[in-house]
């Protein structure tokens, strides 16, 4: 005798009002946790000293003399322009070496020895040269204290490359061939139909390269002598991590705020910036990464 209900599988079931409200307790919990040290953060940040050293669970009175010493034209507004012209620069250059050997190693048929640069381009992803053979490269470059000590060590990483070719080499050849037989040469093609096709790749990389040049603080402390020519997260790491006073390297006369609330200043500017970015290239994450990196 066949059943008049439908089978459903367990996990399609209704949830009881019983588990629905565990679940939105312990996420409620989960959110609460995750949130609260971001919060405290940005409200200390905005806090008189008072506030800021009361202890209480959130600082209430308000105060921008943090920000207004920050941007006063010290050291970390220095460092803030240094952070942003080295990620946009870096990963422009990034972003343009990445996508053009990817093309070419995706030209397998057409590029001699394409799969022998593949080959050893995957041998960097599991042995690296080390610290000193870099520092030492870089130095013999004569690249210490330059800007492009920051940009050069990690311009290319193996990682996005395989995805990016791997992406490529799922576009159709039918496409390029059409291209060919009308006279298109390679750079139109990569122009007027490849990068087309792959916005979403492109764009979850160059975000990957962004972060990693905002973050990035340890090549800033290996090469950059100058303090003067920190980035941001070198600011961050000497003055808020490590405990360093900003008067060292700053003018020691200028009047500041109490250093708690500066430090939670400084967290706040090195974190916004790619936490605005982020939302805008999160929906190219799923058709990008998993598309070039699954397939292929």
């Amino acid at each position: 005798m066949s059943s008049s209900r439908t089978e459903r599988p367990a996990w399609m079931e209704q949830p009881s009002p019983l588990t629905q409200l565990v679940k939105a307790v312990v996420i409620a919990a989960i959110v609460t946790v995750m949130l609260y040290p971001f919060l405290y953060v940005v409200a200390s940040s905005f806090a008189t000293p008072a506030a800021a050293n009361s202890g209480g669970l959130l600082p209430t009175a308000f105060s921008l003399d943090a920000y207004r010493s920050i941007f006063s034209g010290n050291v970390v507004t220095r460092a803030l322009l240094v952070s942003i012209g080295v990620t946009a620069g870096g990963t422009a250059l990034s972003v343009l070496f990445t996508v053009t050997t990817a093309y070419g190693l995706s030209r397998t048929k057409d590029v001699p020895g394409s799969k022998v640069a593949l080959y050893l381009i995957l041998v960097t992803m599991l042995f690296g040269a080390g610290i000193i053979p870099q520092y030492l490269l870089i130095r013999n470059l004569g690249l210490v204290d330059s800007y492009w000590s920051l940009m050069l060590p990690g311009m290319v990483s193996a990682f996005n490359l395989v995805v990016v070719r791997n992406f490529f080499m799922e576009i159709p050849a039918e496409l390029m061939e059409s291209a060919r037989i009308d006279g298109a040469g390679e750079l139109r093609i990569l122009l007027r139909i490849v990068l087309p096709l792959s916005k979403g790749v492109i764009a979850v990389i160059a975000l990957f390269y962004a972060v990693g040049y905002w973050n990035n603080f340890f090549n800033a402390m290996l090469y950059l002598n100058d303090s003067t020519k920190w980035p941001m997260s070198q600011v961050l790491n000497e003055y808020v991590l490590q405990g360093g006073q900003l008067s060292t390297v700053t003018d020691v006369q200028q009047a500041r705020p109490p250093s708690q609330t500066v430090q939670m200043a400084v967290v706040v500017i090195a974190t916004v910036p790619i936490l605005a970015v982020y939302p805008f290239a999160q929906r190219y994450f799923t058709k990008g990464v998993l598309t070039g990196a699954i397939k292929g």
